[in-house]
């Protein structure tokens, strides 16, 4: 998906197809957000097959879908390739449960993952990044979209007490899962893809919890944490633990990939905002944050109206799936002004909602963010200069907005 959009052209909303997988790998939906937000924030698709949903583009509302469970559910499913078809996970898995279970599943899980608890990791996390990082200062050309792929496990897989020999398996089965009409990672056909990812974590997840049960053995990562957890009292069971652990590995590794690469390539567009930055180390965490708004690389977010709502000067029906589309409400012009442009010193840009809004709002926030900015970090540090090596290769998917290929080559800064 193009991030820069291109010129202004006319659109028949009449006629978008938002499901439409070439609009993402190949074209360019902000104009189309930015019609919609105009003249539709409230509107109205019917698939071919007949499943039908309701979409959602502007700030405000994105908001209120998201962070309102009492009239929009995610106990039927949160992502739009469960359309038409209620997530048999629902309310068990984390991501596809309500409040109050939500909260109490998520609440001991979050204390393992503050601003406080994950600073502990940031020498670890600084020494993985510069090991990364360092074959792209050889001056060869280096697919940063690809390598960044595996980037979150390097740096979750010891929190999460996953061994370094499966971490190159687990993100391609997530990537499987979250784009499994992408050449990249398609193995057969989109609903193939998708079984076979989803089977095969969920079954890892199981199976590393009977060793773990089978051996006594306990650490402290979360994947053990999880197995203390007791919502309402209760321990989970295997199989929920099973769930929740699917649902922990696909949060830790299929955004933070596609926010590094889109962020660095629009420095690589924008080299006056690349030597802004590393003139003034001090706007790094605002580049984090204007590099999530721009990304947003969790597009969007489904819930199901719980009645009938009035929302967008509209009405969704009840039962009715509504998508609240997040890289629509990045650059909603009447919250971010002049929002195509990318800007390091961008004001507000710590009110983007790239980690969505709400209950559901991303447990792991404070790593990712903690791994960006040590990722800026080292890299301005680091490098000189990057410049493209070839062309970015956008990802096959309307529900994760990223690339598969990302060729640079950089130069090493001088010292003075």
């Amino acid at each position: 998906m193009r991030l820069t959009p291109g010129p202004p052209r006319e659109i028949d909303l009449d006629g978008v197809d938002l499901f439409d997988l070439d609009l993402y790998a190949e074209g360019d939906p902000h104009p189309v957000w930015d019609a919609m937000r105009e003249k539709a924030p409230l509107h109205h698709q019917v698939l071919p097959d007949g499943r039908e949903f309701w979409s959602v583009t502007r700030f405000e509302d994105v908001c209120r879908v998201l962070g309102d469970h009492r009239e929009f559910t995610s106990e039927r499913g949160t992502v739009p390739t469960h359309l038409g078809t209620d997530d048999v996970a629902a309310g068990v898995l984390l991501t596809s449960t309500d409040p109050p279970r939500h909260t109490e599943v998520r609440r001991p899980l979050g204390a393992k993952l503050t601003a406080r608890a994950v600073k502990s990791w940031e020498d670890s996390i600084r020494r993985t990044i510069v090991r990364f990082l360092a074959p792209a200062l050889d001056g060869e050309p280096f697919d940063l979209a690809e390598q960044a792929l595996l980037l979150p496990a390097l740096v979750t897989g010891p929190l999460l007490g996953i061994p370094e020999k499966d971490w190159a398996e687990l993100v391609q089965l997530t990537a499987m899962v979250t784009a499994p009409s992408d050449p990249h990672f398609r193995t057969g056909s989109e609903a193939a893809t998708l079984a076979i990812a989803h089977h095969e974590l969920v079954t890892y997840v199981r199976e590393w919890v009977l060793s773990r049960r089978k051996s006594g053995f306990e650490d402290d990562s979360l994947l053990h944490h999880l197995m203390n957890v007791r919502p309402g009292g209760a321990p989970l069971t295997d199989e929920e633990i099973a769930l929740d652990g699917y649902s922990i590995l696909l949060g830790a590794n299929v955004t933070t990939p596609h926010t590094v690469s889109g962020t660095v390539h629009a420095l690589m567009e924008r080299p006056e905002q690349f030597e802004k930055a590393q003139a003034d180390p001090t706007l790094i965490p605002n580049l984090v944050e204007e590099g999530l708004r721009w990304t947003s690389a969790a597009c969007n977010f489904m819930r199901y109206a719980v009645d009938d709502v009035e929302i967008a000067g509209g009405t969704i029906p009840a039962r009715g799936a509504v998508v609240a589309w997040i890289g629509s409400a990045n650059r909603d012009a009447s919250r971010f002004p002049d929002p195509h442009t990318f800007d390091i010193t961008r004001a507000n840009a710590k009110r983007q909602v790239a980690f969505g809004f709400g209950p559901h709002f991303c447990i792991g926030a404070p790593l990712a963010r903690l791994t960006l900015r040590v990722f800026f970090e080292e890299l301005l540090q680091h490098f000189g200069s990057i410049e493209p090596a070839g062309e970015p290769r956008h990802l096959r998917s309307y529900f994760i907005a990223g690339m598969t290929h990302l060729p640079i080559t950089a130069q090493k800064r001088r010292t003075p």
